[in-house]
């Protein structure tokens, strides 16, 4: 069979995502059991895989569902008890004293605060963490997803301590006889990822602003996020630069982690002096809950009426997510890490495969949420009835996360599971990738980050996604005479940015605030973001590859130049848009 064929028929699970989930909003709960029926049909009778590899692939991406649906009960029971306890009321009053201007403390928490819990915790972390925090303090449930997805992007490559970096390209290009020592390699790669990541993030806070105010907001329009452009590229740089630094000079574990910290040690100080600021009675809100499309809310929400508001001081109020914070550093960089990973659920060689499926249960940040949900009861003195509801709601709101992620893991199971068929064929990915190189020769490095992303959207990890192309996107590099390096840098900023569309990430996010069944209107959301970082991205390091032999003005060049051009252009006309649409309120 064709590569062309092969290729097509690999992309129908994909397709169906795309169609079903996307295209038709079907939820998600009845949208991947087709896409996983259509990967178990190909796998089965074109791959011709046999049955005990496709079952134990199910099987394991079942108990990958039970780690991510661990992962999502705690952050909705950390949620559910600072609701009760009052702690929520003080964050949200808190955040009100720097600004009540939704748009600056969407860039705090989500970019800032999002960043640095990426870094230390990564594996979508960041949203179970900073998603319920934003719907605690007033956002529309769908505006807190998007805006946590879309920072799923600049410091995912190195997140969980630099594990995408690390462990996925570092396995990725093991096998490679070029590369004599994979951690000088894998060094050397953290600045040049860093730099592309640098270069496309500077317009991430700029994306969340906007997004917030087009599609949450009372005028549906983007110029009013575009109003705090100042503040927004601040924000971007206060964190790129540091990250940016830290790469070159100390590799990829520490750069989204200290970027995200120093990022936050200047920022929130400088608005808090009204450092580019909005003027007063400029500030931008939500319109009343009343007013708002039924499509934003989930069904965890701050509570309108709550007995305990007021009794938690500021301290005491954020002491739990400080906790979280420190506990998962520690449990990363410490031999603490070491013993809590020894605490291990492993079924080996299921059904007498290859596979073997294992849960790191202590490890797991869950188990880091239910620990600090735990002292949370302790240190706001709360009542033990009030400690019940919160763990009688998570359990419902788990419960109707559970259909979609069921279908949606184990789909991708089979998917990457699919080689060593009596048919002969590589895995499904793996023709995927092949057949886009062929068709983009020697521009593959534009494009060479759409694979990196196609890989995350699938696999729902940065991590997997290196581990699968990195070897790959190293070889095209070679064959079509550009940097193999370079183009490895493009593949873990595309499996990066991949994350803000990524299906089952989506699910997760939704699931920790309610939003079950409206994951595809969040990835039509999340889309245009997604493809403007991995064009410009890709743009730049095809620049960086061809500048030698076809001078600096190349399609690669001119393509970021126009992607910037567009957005300088934005920002200078809005004053223009933002007047017009002052005329249009008074009329």
């Amino acid at each position: 069979m064709g590569t062309g064929i092969l290729a097509f028929l690999a992309l129908l699970p994909i397709i169906a995502v795309a169609v079903f989930l996307v295209g038709l909003k079907w939820p998600a709960s009845k949208a991947m059991p087709i896409s996983y029926i259509v990967a178990v049909l190909l796998a089965l009778f074109v791959w011709d895989v046999a049955f005990p590899q496709v079952a134990a692939a199910s099987v394991n991406g079942l108990v990958v569902a039970v780690t991510l649906l661990f992962i999502i009960f705690g952050a909705i029971l950390l949620l559910n008890t600072l609701q009760e306890s009052g702690g929520l009321h003080t964050i949200r009053r808190g955040f009100t004293d720097i600004t009540p201007d939704r748009r600056i403390q969407v860039i705090i928490i989500a970019w800032l605060f999002g960043s640095f819990i990426e870094g230390t915790a990564g594996f979508g972390t960041p949203a179970a963490v900073a998603v319920p925090l934003m719907v605690g303090l007033g956002f529309p449930a769908m505006a807190a997803v998007v805006s946590g997805m879309i920072i799923q992007s600049t410091p995912v490559s190195f997140g969980a301590v630099g594990t995408p970096i690390v462990v996925g390209v570092g396995s990725g290009v093991e096998p490679l006889t070029q590369i004599t020592d994979v951690s000088s390699f894998v060094f050397g790669l953290a600045g040049k990822v860093a730099l592309l990541h640098t270069l496309a993030g500077i317009l991430v806070p700029l994306f969340l602003v906007g997004m917030l105010t087009r599609f949450f907001g009372k005028n549906k329009s983007f110029s009013e996020g575009l109003q705090v452009w100042k503040f927004a590229v601040f924000a971007a740089l206060a964190m790129t630069l540091p990250y940016l630094l830290v790469a070159y000079t100390m590799g990829p574990e520490f750069p989204a982690m200290f970027g995200g910290l120093i990022g936050l040690a200047i920022v929130v100080p400088a608005a808090k002096k009204g450092f580019l600021m909005p003027k007063e009675g400029e500030e931008w809100d939500f319109e009343p809950k009343d007013r708002w499309d039924p499509l934003w809310n989930g069904k965890v929400e701050l509570k309108q009426s709550d007995v305990n508001a007021g009794k938690i001081s500021m301290w005491r109020a954020w002491s739990p997510y400080l906790l979280i914070a420190l506990l998962l550093i520690i449990s990363r960089l410490t031999p603490l890490g070491e013993w809590l990973q020894a605490a291990v659920i492993r079924i080996p060689n299921l059904f007498g495969t290859e596979i073997t499926a294992e849960w790191e249960i202590l490890y797991s940040p869950g188990f880091i949420f239910i620990v600090v949900a735990v002292l949370t009861y302790f240190m706001h003195s709360m009542k033990p009835k009030e400690f019940a509801t919160a763990w009688k709601d998570s359990g419902k709101n788990m419960i109707a996360a559970s259909t979609a992620l069921v279908f949606t893991v184990p789909m991708v199971q089979v998917f990457l599971n699919t080689d060593g068929g009596a048919a002969g064929y590589q895995e499904m990915p793996l023709i995927l990738a092949e057949a886009a190189a062929n068709l983009g020769g020697e521009l593959y490095p534009i494009f060479a980050t759409f694979i990196g992303g196609l890989g995350a959207f699938v696999a729902g990890s940065n991590t997997i996604s290196n581990m699968m192309f990195s070897y790959f996107q190293f070889g095209v590099g070679e064959n079509i005479g550009g940097s193999a390096t370079w183009m490895v840098a493009l593949q873990a900023v595309g499996g990066a940015a991949g994350n803000m569309i990524c299906v089952h990430n989506v699910v997760a996010a939704s699931a920790v605030v309610g939003l079950v069944g409206k994951e595809g209107h969040v990835i039509r959301k999340t889309l245009l973001p997604f493809v403007y970082y991995a064009l410009l991205a890709g743009s730049i390091g095809y620049s960086i590859m061809w500048t030698a032999d076809k001078g600096i003005f190349n399609i690669g060049s001119i393509l970021a130049v126009i992607i910037w051009g567009i957005a300088i252009y934005f920002i200078a006309t809005n004053k223009k848009r933002l007047a017009a649409l002052e005329r249009k309120s008074i009329a």
